[in-house]
C-alpha cells in the first residue's frame, strides 16, 4: 500500500503529473492561494434530480466542488492561514482550508468513490483525519500510526470507498490546529431517502476561540473562549436559517472544540434522527428542544416548521451567548480609558502595588508570565460614566458607522447596585448593529434584532410563501454579484 501511496504522490503532485491538466481546482478566495477553478467541476446542483434528497446548505461555508476521474469523485483542499472576519469589524488570524475557518462542506453518496487531495500550505506538519469513516488504515490520517505527517509544502492523496450515510466530518490530527479552526463537513447522502424525507437540510459547525482584545491570533492552549462560532460567525453575523412555514427541517449539529455544547431551539419539538455514526432507529426518537452536542459529536435533530415566526436557535450555556467576554462586571467597567495587557497576577487580582482600583491595577486583557503583553490601545467596554448610568443624550465618538445607539433603561441608583451591569445591552446600548450585518436572510427582522444576537446564536425563520419568495428573489440577486463563489457557473450537480 505505501507503494501505492507513493505512486499517487508522485503522479499526483506538482510535476509532470500536472503539467498535463490544469492546476487543481479549489475556487477562487479571499485567502489569495491562487489556485485556480480552471477545470470543469461539479457541486450538488441537478446531481439527484429524481429523488427526494436535498443538497446541504452550510450557511456563511462555501460547497466544496469536485471533478470525475473515470468513477472517482475527486476534491482537492488546502490547509492554510486564513484571514476570516467573524463578526463585523473583527478579523482573526485563523488556519483552515480552501480560504475558510470551518472548510467548505464536503458531500458525497453512500457508494461513491471519493479521492482528497490535501497540500499543506502550513508553515509546519499536518494530517487529515476522516472522523467516524469506516474506511482503510492507512487512509485515516493519524500521524505516526497511520501515515507520515505532511510537511509544509507536502501532499498526501486520500481515496477509499464511501459505505456509510449520515453526518460526518474532517479535521486535522494536530490537536493545536483544530483550536485554530482546522475542520469542515463531511455530508453522506444515503442510497435512498430517510423516511420522513426533508424539506430543508442544513449544516451547522460549532467553534470556539480565546481571542482577547488587540489580538488576532487565537490562544489554542487557553482553557476560557470569548468568541463563540456557528460556521465560522459569531451572532449577529450569523446567516438565519429560512425555511417555508411547514416544511421539515433537519439541522446537522457538528462540535469539535473544547466544550459541549447544549443546542436550543425555541417555538418547535424536534426529535434527534441521527449521530456522528449515522441514522439512529426512529425507536429511539424522543421529542425535545435541546440537544447537548458533546465534543466529537455530530447530532442530527428533524421538525416539521409549523409554527411561524423568527425562532432562536442558539447554545443554552450563558457565556457561549456573548462576544469578547472580558472583565464586564461591576464596578470595572465604569472607568473609561482603562490599560491593557497588564501582567497575569495583577490581571486576575493578585495586587503587587496601589489600590484595587488604581490606574496600574485595571483588568488585564492580555496573558503574561509575570511580564505582560504590552496593551496596542488603551480600551473600555464601557460607553457610559459611572456618574451617568442613563444619558440624556448620544455620547460623541461613541457610534460607529451602522451602529445604533439606543437609550438603556436603568435605574438612576444603578451604580449602587453590587454587581451591575449584567447585562451587555443594558451596559452598551450600541450592541444593535442592523446595518452591518445586512443580508437578504435578516430581511424583516424587528429594529434593533442584533442587540441580543452574540456568539452561539442565530434564528431558523419559518416564514409564509410570498415571505420565504421575497427573500430567495433578494438572495438570488446578492449572490448574482457575487464573483467569489465556489460554486461556479456550470456546477450543475446537487442532490435533489
Amino acid at each position: 500500500m505505501k507503494n501505492r501511496r507513493d505512486f499517487l504522490r508522485n503522479t499526483l503532485g506538482l510535476g509532470a503529473g500536472l503539467a498535463a491538466a490544469p492546476r487543481l481546482f479549489a475556487a477562487p478566495h479571499a485567502s489569495g492561494t491562487g489556485i485556480d477553478m480552471d477545470m470543469k467541476h461539479m457541486s450538488h446542483a441537478e446531481e439527484r434530480s429524481n429523488s427526494q434528497i436535498v443538497s446541504v446548505e452550510s450557511p456563511d461555508v462555501l460547497q466544496l466542488p469536485w471533478r470525475m476521474d473515470g468513477n472517482i469523485k475527486e476534491f482537492h483542499l488546502v490547509a492554510e492561514l486564513v484571514k476570516q472576519e467573524i463578526f463585523p469589524g473583527r478579523v482573526v488570524d485563523l488556519w483552515g482550508y480552501n480560504g475558510s475557518a470551518p472548510g467548505p462542506t464536503i458531500q458525497v453518496n453512500q457508494g461513491d468513490r471519493a479521492r482528497i487531495i490535501v497540500d499543506n500550505h502550513l508553515p509546519e506538519a499536518t494530517s487529515m483525519h476522516w472522523h467516524g469513516f469506516e474506511i482503510p488504515n492507512e487512509m485515516d490520517g493519524a500521524p505516526g500510526a497511520s501515515q507520515d505527517p505532511i510537511p509544509p509544502g507536502g501532499r498526501f492523496v486520500y481515496e477509499f470507498t464511501l459505505q456509510q450515510e449520515g453526518t460526518y466530518f474532517y479535521h486535522s490530527h494536530m490537536a493545536m490546529q483544530e483550536m485554530m479552526g482546522m475542520i469542515g463537513a463531511f455530508i453522506m447522502h444515503p442510497k435512498e431517502s430517510y423516511k420522513p424525507h426533508a424539506d430543508k437540510d442544513f449544516a451547522i459547525i460549532m467553534q470556539e476561540y480565546a481571542i482577547l482584545p488587540n489580538i488576532k491570533v487565537p490562544n489554542s492552549m487557553n482553557m476560557e473562549f470569548n468568541w463563540l462560532t456557528f460556521n465560522g460567525k459569531a451572532g449577529p453575523a450569523t446567516t438565519p436559517l429560512i425555511v417555508r412555514h411547514g416544511e421539515r427541517v433537519r439541522i446537522r449539529l457538528i462540535n469539535l472544540g473544547m466544550d459541549h455544547h447544549p443546542i436550543h431551539l425555541h417555538g418547535h419539538q424536534f426529535v434527534v434522527t441521527g449521530t456522528e455514526g449515522g441514522r439512529q432507529p426512529q425507536s429511539t426518537w424522543g421529542p425535545g428542544n435541546t440537544v447537548l452536542v458533546g465534543v466529537a459529536q455530530s447530532r442530527d435533530v428533524e421538525f416539521v416548521a409549523n409554527n411561524p415566526g423568527d425562532w432562536m436557535l442558539h447554545c443554552h450555556l450563558p457565556h457561549h451567548m456573548m462576544n469578547q467576554m472580558s472583565s464586564m462586571v461591576g464596578p470595572m467597567s465604569r472607568r473609561n480609558g482603562m490599560p491593557a495587557g497588564l501582567d497575569m497576577e495583577r490581571g486576575i487580582g493578585m495586587l503587587r502595588q496601589g489600590s484595587a482600583t488604581s490606574e496600574e491595577n485595571g483588568p488585564s486583557l492580555g496573558r503574561g508570565m509575570g511580564v505582560g503583553s504590552t496593551a496596542e490601545q488603551t480600551v473600555s467596554n464601557s460607553p457610559l460614566k459611572a456618574e451617568n448610568p442613563m444619558p440624556q443624550q448620544d455620547i460623541p465618538d461613541m457610534q460607529p458607522q451602522g451602529m445604533q445607539m439606543g437609550k438603556p433603561e436603568v435605574s438612576k441608583d444603578a451604580n449602587s447596585v453590587p454587581g451591575f451591569p449584567q447585562d451587555a445591552f443594558m451596559e452598551g446600548p450600541m450592541m444593535a448593529m442592523d446595518q452591518m450585518v445586512d443580508k437578504p436572510e435578516n430581511f424583516g427582522l424587528r429594529p434593533g434584532w442584533s442587540g441580543f444576537m452574540a456568539g452561539m446564536m442565530t434564528f431558523v425563520r419559518v416564514l409564509p410563501q410570498d415571505k420565504y419568495d421575497q427573500i430567495m428573489e433578494l438572495r438570488k440577486k446578492q449572490e448574482g454579484n457575487n464573483p467569489m463563489k465556489m460554486e461556479m457557473p456550470g456546477m450543475e450537480h446537487k442532490h435533489e
